[in-house]
């Protein structure tokens, strides 16, 4: 990587962060977890309630992307094979032909996943681990770059199902949309009614400025970002801590470090850094760890959610400070 590959890539992933800041109003935290996870080639769960701009803040870095997008509602009735794609006969031609589902794109959006039943759900598994869909035993590679972006409401509104713990493993980060402020509210609503009929989402001020080909070789880029020992030792106590700490009945496993490095090597970029630091190690934790620990049902009877028990722990474990 020379200084001035790096250079360019830092470049291209800030015009991208205010491309997609173009679309959504606010909540730029979300926008800047999601490209670290575009960058380290993971996948996203972002969970909030309806009409916070899930779904708009996908399209807008689809669209960023130029490349193939696709969108799966996610309901009660939805079969696997919705999903993956499924083998038809023709009798025209008295042959089988293969239907490809929606999942092959590069941006899959998975709108409102936790309304389908475990067994649709887990038809994403193969698809988001190993960037493949098995149909009729024969195996169909995924295009690179691969990224899902499901989108959940709480588990507390009706007609919602628990994803399964295989498959929230699989989630490189978790991220929480929360209600605007005062401030970008009025922006946001300015935004949509100035000179609009209706509410329709609306991307077309983003414009489109990388191809697929671009994104993954910032991936790999950012794969070769430089890690001290002592910022990778630093991850690896706060996963291990979870396992031990107070009021979680069960810890990160291995994935956990693993996610949390990926992150933090996609937001040192962000910040047009060629080398992580703990702070960028700090800013990843919650979104890497909160949907891999399971805390007490006492603790959760007090309000005390996995991100309290995060931020306890943040507090608790030294950071290297050189």
């Amino acid at each position: 990587m020379t200084e001035e590959n790096f250079a360019q890539a830092a470049k291209i992933v800030a015009a991208m962060r205010a491309e997609v800041s173009k679309a959504l109003v606010g909540q730029q935290e979300v926008i800047d977890a999601v490209l670290c996870a575009l960058l380290a080639g993971g996948h996203v769960l972002v969970e909030g309630v309806p009409g916070l701009g899930k779904t708009l803040l996908v399209r807008a870095l689809a669209r960023t992307m130029s490349g193939r997008f696709g969108r799966i509602q996610f309901t009660p009735d939805l079969m696997p094979a919705d999903v993956t794609g499924h083998t038809l006969y023709d009798p025209k031609n008295q042959v089988f032909t293969t239907r490809r589902g929606p999942v092959f794109v590069n941006l899959l959006l998975a709108d409102e996943i936790n309304r389908a039943p475990a067994k649709t759900q887990a038809a994403l598994l193969e698809v988001m681990q190993e960037g493949q869909v098995t149909i009729e035993g024969e195996a169909h590679l995924l295009e690179p770059p691969f990224m899902v972006l499901a989108t959940q409401n709480p588990i507390e509104h009706e007609g919602t199902y628990a994803l399964p713990e295989a498959q929230l493993d699989r989630f490189l980060l978790k991220l929480r949309i929360d209600y605007p402020s005062q401030a970008e509210e009025a922006a946001l609503v300015r935004h949509v009614i100035d000179g609009k009929v209706g509410d329709k989402l609306d991307v077309e001020a983003v414009k489109p400025l990388v191809k697929p080909s671009t994104v993954v070789s910032l991936q790999q880029l950012t794969a070769s970002l430089r890690m001290d020992d002592a910022v990778v030792d630093y991850a690896i106590r706060l996963v291990r801590a979870t396992r031990s700490w107070a009021g979680v009945v069960a810890g990160a496993g291995p994935r956990g470090g693993i996610s949390l490095m990926r992150a933090a090597r996609g937001a040192a970029l962000l910040e047009g850094r060629d080398f992580v630091t703990p702070d960028d190690v700090k800013r990843m934790a919650l979104p890497a760890l909160r949907h891999r620990i399971m805390p007490a049902p006492e603790l959760e009877l007090e309000g005390r959610d996995t991100d309290t028990i995060l931020k306890g722990l943040l507090e608790k474990i030294e950071a290297p400070r050189k």
